[in-house]
């Protein structure tokens, strides 16, 4: 029998509900249809915008696809920096399970391919709030497919482009190098950094959590590579020169050098290396030692290699001529209270005599028969005191003071070499008037088919004078005898100075220099060498910076494929006391 329940016994039912709650539930509820309806509205009509926008934030990427940079080329087309494609490992902490023993055996694998301590490739990835870390870039390409093998989650790659140098340190200071990001920081690759780098190109994809490309959205703007630059570096003149210098200054225990070759007929640059130097490819522990490119960047008292620049400008004002006598008795000469020496009592010498015995007692006499502004002139003229106008980034100036304010003294000095600064490459340059007839003609770093403009200085008879006292200077008598190459005729000049400590000149300190060219009756190639306080016993020009310019320029004349117009073997003979030195 079923029981039948009398709900109007029951007593919540029989209990009289108040009318507002039943008309407050209603009303709630319309109220809350109504929020989200106008939700909705908003998100599908008025807001509609910023939704999409925050969309494509959160899951639309814009992928960039790196360009190639292009290549430094020395003049014959050799490579001296390229591109090569590399790993670029990156992760999504969050992501990687480093509890998982399976994880924690792979992750050893990727240190160890990493060439990465362990700690801290874990380090890296130990931050759970980091959506993106990079954990090593520019990797090996082949090493970064092995960690892509490994399928480890929330590890990836990414290509990249990283430069090589075939070079390595020989011409570091010449092509410099890239940071991380392809951008060049020195060198050749910072001075064209804009033509190399190209212009990367886009793609714009949809991407999940994972980093995964879901979709493609928009067309791809391919990449524009950069474009190839073709110096005017002999890459074999290059090594050569390096590697003398180098072996030169340990020889004599320096503390640094350089050298600049220079073609005497366009004003290219053959090769520029400074040691102790680099290699671009690899630069742990890199110093500033090292990375200075002394040959541009570095100024000294050039000492007397200014002294054919004095003894032109007074042929070219007709105050002298090769053959005037300049007597250097006792070897001594005072200048309002300040001695000037030789190394020895020369007598009386022709102005050649002055050049090839390298007498400041006998510069300084010819200097007082010009003024201070023709002197100023003509150095300005050569390009002292003045920015080269070279595509090398960090190029100096050097010093040369306004005439107005020269001492008596100050212009005696300045006509062999102290009382104004150059760097080796201006010194270089400024042989150019005497290897063009007396023109000086302007440089480049960059491979040229025009022939230069140049700017005449001094007469093309002026020109040859010096040429034939250079060549005196650097044979038997003169104070440049080791600097001789064989099979060729050289012309040049030896300097010794101290180097500058504070307002004076520090103790045992000195700067030896040679700047010449060959072959002298019609000039090839220009050398300037110089070495930074070498200590093993000579400190002259002619001794210790001659050998690398003998040894550079019978090799680079052979690579020229210049024919030799000597025949015998020069005689090297014990060579007399070099220029004094202050």
């Amino acid at each position: 029998m079923t029981r039948s329940v009398l709900y109007t016994t029951s007593p919540l039912l029989a209990s009289k509900t108040p009318l507002w709650r039943s008309k407050f539930i209603v009303a709630a509820l319309a109220l809350g249809f109504v929020g989200l309806g106008a939700r909705a509205a908003y998100v599908q009509v008025f807001g509609n915008d910023f939704f999409k926008r925050q969309g494509l934030v959160r899951f639309a990427r814009t992928l960039e696809l790196p360009a190639n940079r292009g290549r430094l080329l020395d003049r014959n087309g050799l490579i001296l920096a390229s591109s090569v494609p590399a790993a670029s490992i990156w992760a999504i902490p969050e992501d990687v399970d480093l509890k998982d023993p399976e994880v924690q055996q792979k992750l050893k694998e990727v240190a160890k391919l990493m060439e990465m301590p362990l700690p801290m490739l874990l380090g890296k990835l130990d931050d759970e709030d980091k959506s993106f870390v990079w954990v090593k870039r520019q990797l090996d390409w082949d090493v970064g497919q092995k960690i892509v093998a490994l399928n480890i989650k929330g590890i990836y790659n990414r290509k990249e482009y990283k430069r090589q140098y075939p070079e390595g340190e020989s011409a570091a200071h010449i092509v410099g190098f890239t940071n991380v990001e392809d951008h060049g920081q020195e060198g050749m690759e910072l001075a064209f950094d804009g033509e190399l780098a190209g212009k990367p190109g886009s793609r714009r994809v949809i991407k999940d959590r994972l980093g995964r490309v879901v979709e493609g959205v928009g067309d791809e703007v391919p990449p524009q590579d950069g474009k190839d630059i073709q110096l005017s570096i002999d890459s074999k003149v290059q090594y050569y020169a390096y590697q003398k210098l180098k072996q030169q200054v340990e020889i004599n225990k320096a503390k640094a050098g350089s050298v600049v070759v220079m073609d005497a007929h366009t004003g290219e640059l053959l090769a520029l290396a400074n040691y102790p130097s680099y290699d671009p490819g690899h630069r742990k522990n890199l110093t500033g030692e090292q990375l200075r490119n002394r040959a541009m960047t570095d100024t000294f008292e050039p000492g007397s290699t200014m002294k054919p620049i004095t003894i032109a400008t007074a042929l070219e004002l007709k105050r002298v001529k090769p053959s005037s006598i300049i007597d250097t008795s006792p070897g001594r000469y005072t200048v309002t209270g300040s001695t000037i020496t030789d190394t020895h009592n020369y007598g009386v010498l022709t102005v050649e005599g002055v050049i090839q015995k390298s007498s400041n007692v006998g510069a300084t006499k010819v200097a007082q028969k010009l003024s201070s502004q023709e002197m100023w002139e003509h150095f300005s003229a050569l390009g002292f005191g003045q920015k080269p106008l070279i595509q090398f980034p960090g190029a100096v100036s050097g010093r040369l003071r306004p005439w107005k304010t020269w001492k008596p003294i100050e212009q005696a000095t300045m006509s062999y070499g102290y009382g104004l600064s150059a760097s080796l490459f201006q010194m270089a340059r400024s042989y150019t008037v005497f290897s063009n007839d007396g023109n000086v003609i302007p440089s480049t770093i960059l491979k040229s088919t025009e022939p230069p403009v140049g700017v005449r200085v001094f007469s093309a008879e002026n020109a040859a004078a010096v040429r034939h006292m250079l060549w005196l200077a650097a044979g038997p008598g003169g104070t440049g005898q080791k600097a001789q190459a064989e099979g060729y005729t050289i012309g040049g000049k030896s300097g010794t100075a101290r180097k500058q400590q504070g307002k004076g000149y520090a103790a045992g300190k000195y700067r030896a220099w040679f700047t010449g060219m060959a072959p002298i009756d019609k000039p090839r190639i220009i050398v300037a060498v110089m070495v930074d306080e070498p200590t093993a016993g000579s400190y002259y020009g002619g001794t210790v910076a001659g050998p690398v310019f003998a040894d550079v320029v019978q090799q680079t004349l052979r690579f020229m494929g210049v024919p030799p117009d000597k025949e015998v073997k020069p005689q090297i003979v014990a060579a007399p006391p070099e220029e004094p030195v202050l």
